[in-house]
């Protein structure tokens, strides 16, 4: 009787075992629409080197983040480009969350002007060169607050394509490191995956980052650190 007891207590703590494993792999599954949302977020907050110095700076606490980075964001993601002050600092919110703390300065900042006679704010153009910052993710993992996301950066400049005068022609397109140092060279023609599969081949020689997000009640997402 005591072995049979000992064996049913055995079993029992198998099957509990077998279901907290399972209940803990389905918490931890991420579905193809929280990678979607995911990348779609780093998207709206990933910039340009030539702009903002790092297309996504490194920072322990979004207050923390480059007061440059954080102002071309938002002006990014606006829709329109005549604004009071706190439709900018509205923005702001919306992008980086209840926690985001900073201020927009009152006199303006240097692509977001400060037009006195009729108190609204005007965001300017700004020149970008032929480098095309990008970024793909390579894992994403849960967390009690959110996710933990890592990603690779890279460039593609497409440099040459600016001297031809016909869309037709096949171009060279350099993929290069943070720093511009050429790694590979794709053609125009070989399709949009190609730049990320040659990434993916040589990516001990590209910049990793960890991107924090923590996911609010409501489901939305909010960039808390980057390392």
């Amino acid at each position: 009787m005591k072995k049979l007891l000992a064996i049913i207590c055995i079993l029992l703590v198998i099957l509990f075992g077998m279901y907290l494993y399972k209940t803990n792999k389905l918490k931890s599954t991420i579905t193809a629409q929280e990678v979607g949302e995911i990348e779609e977020y780093i998207s709206q907050i990933y910039m340009w080197q030539e702009i903002t110095e790092n297309a996504l700076p490194q920072f322990d606490n979004i207050n923390n983040a480059p007061d440059i980075w954080i102002w071309e964001v938002v002006k990014k993601n606006l829709e329109n480009y005549e604004l009071t002050y706190e439709e900018i600092q509205d923005k702001a919110i919306e992008i980086f969350g209840e926690n985001f703390k900073k201020q927009f300065p009152k006199e303006g900042s240097e692509y977001i002007k400060y037009q006195e006679d009729v108190n609204i704010y005007i965001a300017t153009g700004v020149g970008l060169d032929t480098l095309e910052d990008l970024f793909f993710i390579k894992s994403i993992n849960k967390t009690n607050k959110g996710y933990q996301v890592e990603i690779v950066e890279y460039l593609e400049d497409y440099g040459q394509a600016m001297n031809i005068e016909t869309g037709d022609e096949v171009y060279d397109i350099y993929i290069k490191k943070l720093n511009h140092e050429t790694v590979a060279t794709i053609k125009s023609n070989e399709g949009e995956t190609r730049a990320i599969e040659v990434v993916k081949e040589n990516i001990e020689e590209f910049t990793k980052k960890t991107i924090n997000l923590i996911k609010d009640s409501e489901g939305r997402i909010f960039v808390e650190s980057v390392k």
